[in-house]
Parts: structure tokens; C-alpha cells; sequence
């Protein structure tokens, strides 16, 4: 089938079932149909092929599905759809919020812009008049007041003829028109920056809101309100859990719970609490943004003071670009403004999604159901599992990410929103946390986590198995396709504000222990050591050459002298040398015996003692 026919059945399809749930008095969105219309075909039980063109009674059962389905108030399902295309059609990021804010006002402005910049004004009442035109387009586009308030006109000419008196309108015709648009902006923001000056000093600033207090004050209580619906889905998301973990091992009490559509209250409320935490990072950044843009305009103010400082004249060049600076940081302000009136808004907008929890499940039919449960948090569920890290050696062909081996470990992109992706695919539906301090699984340029070190090992072996439980899974719940993030396996359902996301990828940058050596010089050193910069030592060295150039070198000779020549001479160095006798002989000394009698005494008184000598002579030896 061409895609203009294609597209043409379609869209005729969409208008009936519009034309359907109209007469039937739901009014519906064709966005919103358009989705179940996919959701619809997509789900296996409902019998339709993809790629067969559809006949007659095709599309009589698909518009009595999808209207059957539209008109079900009582379907979690349909709430959690709904939900999804309200947030995909109203939310976008910040910088694109701004941006097209900033859009709208220009738009708005052009045709103001365009009556000034197309004036071809010469008489007196009509140069009066296109400077009236001026001063209205200041307070338009600044927002600092109405431009049908008196009090507010006088102030804002005031300020406009101290830097563009009347005078000089008759110059500002012969510019050029993007000439003038870029004027006419400089001017606005000049004025702005004196009437928030004059507003600081007590001297003005009629119709000025004090955006920075009422900042201060909106943010924290738009904040708690926001984290006490978190906390209310939050808590309603922990009791849904426990019930469907206990049902996952009782096959009886499963059987008796599907009529109440447990599963599909759990996605209910798991989407609206995803939607709030991405609203409140919102919020928490426009918080950030609020508190350094008030110490900015303190100090800007605090430097203009400093720089007027009773001077009855002041240069342009000094004040204006703090008067521009002022007005910028006014206009973020504004800007801020907007923003948190519209998530605030966003956020109200988004509880009616959550009715059917009250109809389905009254608080009492939940106390039978929770009676003897534990109810965990998803903090106590990580916690139960945490000293359970997956072994990397018990794996040789898959690659797993911790903490403290990758660098950008918090930054990594997790499948199905962080949810475990085992447990979610062997049970009916139950959407456990992963825990990524137990190890993160890269499995084809994607990452997965798991409640706890079993689930993981039994998902790694045989990863596309489990991958295809899930996907078929999501076929038969449409509302998982964006809960869980799989839009890239459903391209045709990718929300128009996560299209721009679908093809970005993190790269984990993992860490290891490396050094680098760099040689101190790489290339041969170019100092030229003759090189003098002092014009004085080279007019001495120019001088020296000149003096050079003028003398004559003489040698003389004397008698004593001439006749004198270099000798040298040679020596033979040192060596050993050693003698041998014929024949060896030796000499003995005999040794001596002398003996002395008569030292003890005898019979006489006085002793005689006789020295003996009997040392043989040397000839005897």
C-alpha cells in the first residue's frame, strides 16, 4: 500500500474512533487515540498482523477495540496512557521551554515592532506619537508594568528620555529596520536597568514585581508539595509490590487478583511517581538558578551604587552595560517565573490520572490484602542485596561495571529505567529495583541491573531470552513501551520530547592504574646564544669590530729566540722482573742449654752456684 494511502486510512480510522468516543460523551484527543491505535495492533491477543494490508472488517474491529478501551474509566491502563500523552505533549526541557517562551513574546511584540520600525513619521503630533509607540514597546517587551497604567507610563518615559530623548527620533528613522529591531531592544533593556536601579534606591519602580522574594517563596512550598506526592505514590508503589510478590508465589492468589488489575495500578502509579521525580530535578535546577542569579543582581546593584555614588554626571560607557546586565538578569527571572508555573501546573494536572486507585482498591479490601506482608521500600530492597556483588572472573565472554573500576559510573545509561530486568521478566510483571553497586551488566552497547547477585547470573545466561519476555510483555501493556523506556524496540510509539535522546549513548569510562613519561625537552633547544637585546651592548660590540678593522698585528724574533723548536721525547714504561737461583739451602743454629746447680742450697750457709753450659757448637749441628 502507497504511505499517502496508508496515512489516509489512518487518519480516517482515528477520526471515527474520535467520532465514536465523542458520541458516547468522552472526548478524547486524536494524539491520544493515535496511541492506542498502535497499542492496539501491536498486542498479540488481538490478532492483527503488521505487515498485512487491512481490509473492511480489520478496521471495524480495531475502531470497536480501541473505543471499548477508550471508554473503560475503570482501566488503570488507560489512566497510565492518558498520563503519558498529557506529559509528552505539555512537558519539554528547560532550555527549550525558555527558548520557545522567548519565541512567543517576539511574535507577539513583532507587530508593535513593526509599526515603529515601518513609521515614516515627519510632522511634530507624529513624532510625538511613534515615541509614545516607543515607550509602550518598552513596557511590553521588559514586563515591568502596563502600558495603559499613567504612573507607570510617566516613569518609564522618564527613563526613556534620559538616554533617547525626542530630539533624536528624527535619526533613528534613517537607520536601517534591523538597525532600528536592534535599537529598540538596547533601549529596552537601558530602561529596564534604570527603573530597577531607581526601584533599589527608593526612587521608583511603580509596577515592579519583587520577582527574587516571591521566588523565594514559591520554590520551597511548590518543592514540598511535590515530595509529599512523591511520597504518597511512592508508599502506594511499595504496597502494590509486596502484594504482587506474594501473588508471584501463590499461583491461587494471583488467579483471584487479576480481575483488579494489580499490575496495571502498579505501572499507574510507577509512571506518575517517574513524572513528579523529573519535574522536581526541574525544579530543584530552577532553585539553583534562582539562588545565583539573586547574589548576581545584589552585586550588580551593589557596583552601580558604587559607580553613580552622588555624580551629577556619569559616563554611558560605564553604566550602560550595567544597566543591560541588570535587565538580563531581570528577564531570567521572569523566566523562572514562568517555568515554575507551568511544572506547578504540569504537576497539579497530572493527579487526576491516579482515580482509579481509590475505586479499585478501597483501603480497607488493601489492610486484607497486606495482612502479614512486610512491606519494603526500594531502599530496603537494595540494602538486603548489597554486600552480594557479582564475581567478574565467574564470566569471560560479558563485561560488568562497578563502582570503583568507572569513573562515570552514576552517569551510565540503565535499561528499563533502572528496574531489574530478570525478576520483571519471570514474574507477571513485578518491577524490583536494580541495584548497580552489585555490578552493572554491559551487554551490546547496553546496561542492565539486577535486584540481587542471582537474578544476575541467571539473566547473563542467556541475556536475549529475557530481553524478548520483556518486549513481549510490553506488546500486551502499551504503557510500558514508555515506563520502561523501550522505545527503540517500539520506534513508531518514541515520544516526540525523548526522540532527540533515543540515539545518545554514555560510554562507561573505566579506570586502571597507568603512567605516562614525557621527555623534558622534545626538540633540540633554538637558543641562539650570540643574541643580544641591549642596544647599548651591541653598539660596544660594533664599536670593538671598527676598532678592529684600523690595527695591525706585529710579531718580532731575537737572537735568542729564532733558533728555539718543540722537542719531545719518549720513555719506556716500568715492568716486573724476577731472578732464579741454582740451588736452595737452609742454616741451623743450635739452641743453647745453660744450667746452673746448687740453687737449692746444701749443708753450708752460704750458697755456690755452678753455671754448666752445654750448647753444642755449630759445626756439631
Amino acid at each position: 500500500m502507497p504511505p499517502t494511502q496508508a496515512e489516509t486510512v489512518i487518519k480516517n480510522i482515528i477520526r471515527e474512533i474520535v467520532q465514536e468516543c465523542a458520541a458516547n460523551g468522552e472526548i478524547v484527543s486524536e494524539t491520544l487515540v493515535a496511541f492506542m491505535v498502535k497499542a492496539v495492533v501491536l498486542d498479540p491477543s488481538n490478532g492483527f498482523n503488521i505487515d498485512r494490508t487491512l481490509i473492511k472488517s480489520d478496521v471495524q474491529k480495531l475502531v470497536k477495540l480501541c473505543v471499548t478501551r477508550l471508554l473503560d474509566s475503570k482501566n488503570p491502563s488507560l489512566d497510565t496512557i492518558k498520563m503519558q500523552v498529557y506529559f509528552d505533549m505539555n512537558y519539554t526541557s528547560r532550555e527549550e521551554f525558555i527558548e520557545e517562551h522567548h519565541r512567543v513574546l517576539e511574535s507577539r511584540l513583532s507587530s508593535v515592532s513593526r509599526e515603529i520600525t515601518d513609521n515614516r513619521a515627519c510632522a511634530r503630533e507624529e513624532l510625538e506619537s511613534l515615541y509614545r509607540k516607543v515607550v509602550s514597546y518598552v513596557l511590553l517587551r521588559s514586563g515591568l508594568g502596563s502600558p495603559t497604567d499613567i504612573k507607570i507610563v510617566r516613569e518609564a518615559t522618564a527613563a526613556l528620555q534620559s538616554v533617547f530623548p525626542q530630539a533624536e527620533l528624527a535619526t533613528f528613522l534613517t537607520l536601517s529596520k534591523k538597525d532600528k529591531e536592534r535599537q529598540l531592544k538596547e533601549l529596552t533593556m537601558i530602561v529596564t536597568g534604570i527603573r530597577l536601579f531607581n526601584r533599589d534606591c527608593g526612587k521608583g519602580g511603580e509596577g515592579i514585581d519583587d520577582l527574587p522574594s516571591i521566588l523565594h517563596e514559591a520554590i520551597p512550598v511548590t518543592t514540598q508539595h511535590i515530595d509529599s506526592q512523591l511520597q504518597i505514590a511512592q508508599d502506594q508503589a511499595y504496597r502494590y509490590t509486596a502484594i504482587l510478590e506474594k501473588a508471584a508465589q501463590n499461583p491461587l492468589l494471583s488467579k483471584e487478583l487479576q480481575p483488579y488489575m494489580l499490575k496495571e495500578a502498579l505501572y499507574n502509579v510507577r509512571q506518575y511517581e517517574i513524572f513528579l521525580q523529573i519535574i522536581l530535578s526541574d525544579i530543584i535546577t530552577c532553585a539553583r538558578e534562582v539562588e545565583m542569579m539573586t547574589k548576581q543582581l545584589g552585586a550588580q546593584l551593589e557596583h552601580l551604587k558604587m559607580t553613580v555614588k552622588s555624580k551629577i554626571a556619569v559616563p554611558t560607557s560605564q553604566v550602560f552595560p550595567v544597566f543591560m546586565a541588570l535587565s538580563s538578569l531581570w528577564t531570567s527571572f521572569q523566566d523562572e517565573t514562568v517555568l515554575l508555573s507551568v511544572l506547578s501546573n504540569l504537576t497539579t494536572h497530572l493527579e487526576p490520572f491516579l482515580g482509579t486507585h481509590d475505586l479499585l482498591f478501597p483501603e480497607k479490601a488493601m489492610q486484607e490484602l497486606l495482612d502479614g506482608l512486610t512491606v519494603k521500600t526500594d531502599v530496603c530492597r537494595m540494602k538486603e542485596h548489597m554486600e552480594e556483588k557479582v564475581h567478574w572472573a565467574d564470566f569471560r565472554k560479558l563485561e560488568w561495571l562497578f563502582p570503583e573500576t568507572t569513573a562515570n559510573f552514576d552517569k551510565l545509561v540503565i535499561q528499563y529505567r533502572g528496574f531489574c530486568a530478570y525478576t520483571f521478566a519471570t514474574t507477571d510483571g513485578l518491577l524490583f529495583p536494580g541495584n548497580p553497586a552489585i555490578g552493572i551488566l554491559k551487554y551490546k552497547e547496553k546496561y542492565y541491573t539486577f535486584n540481587n547477585r542471582d537474578a544476575a547470573y541467571s539473566f547473563s545466561e542467556n541475556p536475549e531470552k529475557y530481553i524478548a519476555l520483556i518486549k513481549e510483555k510490553a506488546r500486551k501493556n502499551a504503557e510500558l513501551i514508555q515506563l520502561l523506556e523501550l522505545h527503540q524496540q517500539f520506534e513508531t510509539l518514541i515520544p516526540y520530547s525523548q526522540m532527540k535522546d533515543v540515539d545518545k549513548h554514555i560510554k562507561p569510562i573505566t579506570k586502571c592504574e597507568s603512567s605516562t613519561q614525557t621527555d623534558t625537552h622534545i626538540l633540540p633547544p633554538t637558543i641562539v646564544r650570540s643574541y643580544e637585546w641591549n642596544e647599548w651592548e651591541l653598539r660596544r660590540k660594533a664599536i670593538k669590530l671598527a676598532n678592529l678593522r684600523k690595527k695591525v698585528t706585529h710579531s718580532v724574533q731575537t737572537d735568542l729566540s729564532h733558533m728555539r723548536r718543540e722537542n719531545s721525547s719518549q720513555a719506556y714504561s716500568l715492568k716486573n722482573a724476577s731472578t732464579q737461583s741454582m740451588r736452595e739451602s737452609s742454616t741451623w743454629v743450635p739452641r743453647p742449654q745453660v744450667y746452673i746447680a746448687g740453687l737449692r742450697g746444701g749443708q753450708t750457709k752460704v750458697t755456690h752456684g755452678v753455671k754448666v753450659n752445654l750448647t753444642r757448637t755449630v759445626d756439631e749441628t
